[in-house]
C-alpha cells in the first residue's frame, strides 16, 4: 500500500504572529472565504454560524479593533480583515438549545474558511483576546447568537518560523481520562 502524505495546504497552514499592513483583501475574497465556511458540515445541517467581516477601512473595523486586547492588538490590527465568529446557541431569546453542537460546528466552519484562505495564499489567525462583553454590546447580536472568537486574515508579515511545535500523533492517541 502506498504511503499517504498530509495535504500541502494543511502542512503549510500556520497562524502568523504578524500581518502585512499594506496588503488589502477584496470583498470578493471575503465572499469566497465565507462560501467555504458555508459548506462546512454541521449537526442536522443546522449551520449555526454567522460572521461579521471587517476589512481595514470598513466603517465597522474601528468598532471591532477598539475591543482587541493589548496582546492581540499588536498584530491583529494589521490584518487585512478581521472576522467576528458567532454561533447560534439558543432558540431566539429562550434558554432552549438551538444545537448542542453549535460551538463545534462553528469551529468546523472556521476551519473550512482557514483552509480556503491557505489555498488563496492568505493566512488566518484565530483568537479570543478581546473584550467579549463590550464587543457584544457594540455589535448587538440577535437573541440566541453569541460571539465566540475572531479570525484575522491577510498576508503574513514575515517568513514562517522554521520550528513549529506540534503534538505527536502518539500523543493525540493517548487516553484523555485518568486511569481508574
Amino acid at each position: 500500500m502506498e504511503q499517504q502524505t498530509l495535504h500541502p495546504l494543511l502542512r503549510a497552514r500556520y497562524s502568523p504572529a504578524g500581518f502585512d499592513p499594506d496588503h488589502e483583501v477584496t470583498v470578493d475574497e471575503i465572499d469566497l472565504l465565507l462560501e467555504a465556511a458555508r459548506w462546512a458540515p454541521s449537526a442536522g445541517n443546522s449551520q449555526p454560524w454567522a460572521f461579521v467581516p471587517a476589512r481595514r477601512g470598513d466603517p465597522i473595523h474601528p468598532t471591532i479593533t477598539r475591543h482587541l486586547a493589548r496582546s492581540s492588538r499588536a498584530w491583529a490590527a494589521d490584518a487585512s480583515a478581521l472576522i467576528v465568529n458567532l454561533t447560534r446557541r439558543f432558540v431566539d431569546d429562550t434558554d432552549l438549545p438551538y444545537s448542542d453542537f453549535a460551538d463545534y460546528d462553528l469551529g468546523q466552519a472556521v476551519a473550512h474558511l482557514t483552509i480556503q484562505a491557505q489555498a488563496m495564499d492568505l493566512a488566518c489567525h484565530q483568537f479570543r483576546a478581546f473584550d467579549l462583553a463590550a464587543l457584544s454590546a457594540d455589535l448587538a447580536p440577535a437573541p440566541g447568537w453569541h460571539i465566540v472568537s475572531m479570525t484575522a486574515i491577510g498576508r503574513p508579515a514575515g517568513p514562517l518560523a522554521t520550528e513549529r511545535g506540534r503534538r505527536s500523533v502518539a500523543d493525540l492517541r493517548r487516553d484523555a481520562f485518568a486511569p481508574n
